[in-house]
């Protein structure tokens, strides 16, 4: 091994990988995710001065190979969201996905994360978390703050982050990483639990996402199905409702509207995250299960068996 290769570099290429597409181009691709994260997201949100000229390489591309139709679009789009994708997470999901303080391989969860390549959440030193400046919000001409509010979780992602990015890294302890979940929640973020085939197959990081900045939430919004519900939708008590229109003001999947002063949420458009049901300031809203929505990921009955 070259003995200028950084010990968290050849952690990363030889830690085994649960992705069947184990390749050198999908570790390379991995690899440049993680040390570069900021050039690879402005480019994939078209914020990089260099994603125009980019963009209209691909779509010649496109052209010459007759692929320039909706239907090949739609299922580029699929392909690509069962790669990369987040799960929505109710903020008590996300405290406990940081609160776990043992290695863990929590099985085959294609029940849980419906896409084809996420088959495991594996925590590896799961005690070993990493605050990261977001990418999304580093990229955005008007970030909102503060920015170091993705969470690296686990070996090896953690230790390869902090050490290519010391700047705009910092470990934490699980006590830390709870507060910043509590905070952004109260900001009205979503919490999403990443994966990412090239990141060996596995969940990563949980991200704080806003609607304004995060790259995924508007991917989503533009029909790339990016986002996996939490399982759970919004509903309303309309006998407690004061009309106060603060839910539909702080949805960020605007999944609420007021119809006749009384808050309407549509089963499609809500992803389960709670931010309105912690916003409203008489308690008139709550989670309730969704049959019809991917199941949620609860870390308590995976690693318990609780139902």
């Amino acid at each position: 091994m070259i003995r200028w290769i950084k010990p968290s570099t050849r952690a990363f290429f030889t830690e085994p990988s649960r992705d069947s597409d184990d390749s050198l181009s999908s570790r390379l691709h991995g690899y440049v995710y993680g040390r570069w994260p900021y050039y690879y997201i402005s480019m994939a949100t078209g914020r990089h001065p260099l994603s125009g000229p980019a963009g209209k390489v691909l779509r010649a591309v496109r052209v010459l190979l007759r692929t320039n139709d909706s239907r090949a679009r739609a299922r580029a789009r699929i392909k690509f969201a069962q790669g990369y994708h987040g799960k929505v997470l109710p903020v008590q999901e996300a405290r406990r996905l940081v609160q776990v303080n043992k290695s863990l391989d929590l099985g085959n969860l294609e029940q849980v994360i419906p896409y084809d390549r996420a088959r495991r959440i594996v925590l590896k030193n799961p005690w070993h978390i990493v605050a990261l400046q977001c990418p999304c919000r580093a990229s955005s001409p008007h970030p909102c703050e503060p920015l170091q509010v993705c969470l690296i979780v686990g070996e090896p992602f953690a230790g390869f982050i902090l050490e290519h990015h010391p700047g705009k890294a910092r470990s934490i302890t699980s006590h830390e990483a709870c507060r910043i979940l509590e905070q952004e929640h109260a900001r009205g973020r979503v919490q999403h639990a990443f994966f990412k085939d090239a990141m060996l197959g596995r969940f990563y990081a949980i991200c704080n996402c806003c609607s304004c900045c995060c790259g995924a939430m508007q991917a989503h919004r533009n029909g790339v199905p990016m986002l996996a519900s939490s399982g759970y939708v919004a509903s309303p008590d309309q006998e407690m409702c004061i009309q106060c229109g603060e839910c539909a003001d702080i949805c960020p999947f605007q999944a609420i509207t007021i119809s006749g002063e009384t808050p309407v949420v549509s089963q499609d458009l809500c992803m389960g995250c709670g931010v309105c049901v912690s916003r409203c300031p008489v308690q008139g809203l709550k989670l309730i299960r969704q049959k019809d929505k991917s199941p949620p990921l609860e870390v308590d009955s995976l690693i318990y068996g609780r139902s």
